[in-house]
């Protein structure tokens, strides 16, 4: 009776997939440009164009994500969308899960442009410092250390995806993307975490929380 239930589910599934992408077709084949959550694969459903600007290839398909780390490298908050949702409806959220998940505000916020917003500034109000792309965001004294942090952010990210696993999800659909990060942030924190401690860059307070001092 469950597997028949299953392969009813499936089917379901399938059928309405299949007539999403007709009409998809059909939109496109009478002059329709864009598609509002375009079908580009019966095998990965949740996955839609990416355009990447001038980096080669120009366009990927798949769902998007979005990383906040902290100054030490360690990786904060993992997010997975359907997608491209705009930078600036996110920086809320993900400030709210830093927060949460740190137990309290981060002392300096550093972005890119793509975060920029009177919105996101009131946000991000509890913060010492928020530099959200522009030099005069801040001080003239905190402008170096800003810049700095957004570069380090660069190298992280591209560790993150060429190094621990970020680059491509072996598992399926927008729920085995968010398994598939979920592991790779684990990776990627215990990487960070004995670099670290082999290089004994790791304060005092937070080995003896550990209960390795």
């Amino acid at each position: 009776m469950h597997t028949t239930s299953t392969r009813r589910h499936k089917a379901e599934k399938l059928l309405r997939l299949l007539t999403l992408l007709d009409e998809q077709t059909q939109d496109t084949l009478n002059g329709v440009v864009h598609s509002p959550n375009r079908i580009v694969s019966l095998d990965e459903p949740d996955a839609r164009p990416i355009k990447k600007g001038n980096v080669h290839p120009a366009c990927e398909c798949g769902t998007t994500l979005q990383c906040a780390f902290n100054r030490e490298g360690f990786l904060i908050t993992v997010e997975n969308f359907i997608g491209t949702p705009d930078d600036t409806t996110l920086f809320p959220g993900t400030l709210e899960q830093y927060c949460h998940r740190m137990k309290a505000p981060p002392d300096t916020i550093v972005t890119d442009l793509g975060y920029r917003s009177a919105k996101n500034f009131l946000a991000a109000k509890e913060s010492q410092t928020v530099f959200l792309g522009r030099t005069q965001d801040v001080p003239d004294e905190q402008q170096d250390f800003c810049c700095t942090s957004r570069s380090a952010t660069e190298g992280f990210i591209a560790v993150a995806k060429h190094l621990r696993g970020f680059g491509r999800s072996l598992y399926r659909g927008l729920c085995g993307d968010r398994i598939w990060s979920l592991l790779c942030q684990t990776a990627y924190n215990l990487k960070k975490f004995f670099l670290l401690y082999e290089q004994e860059h790791l304060d005092e307070d937070s080995l003896m929380k550990l209960g390795l001092a």
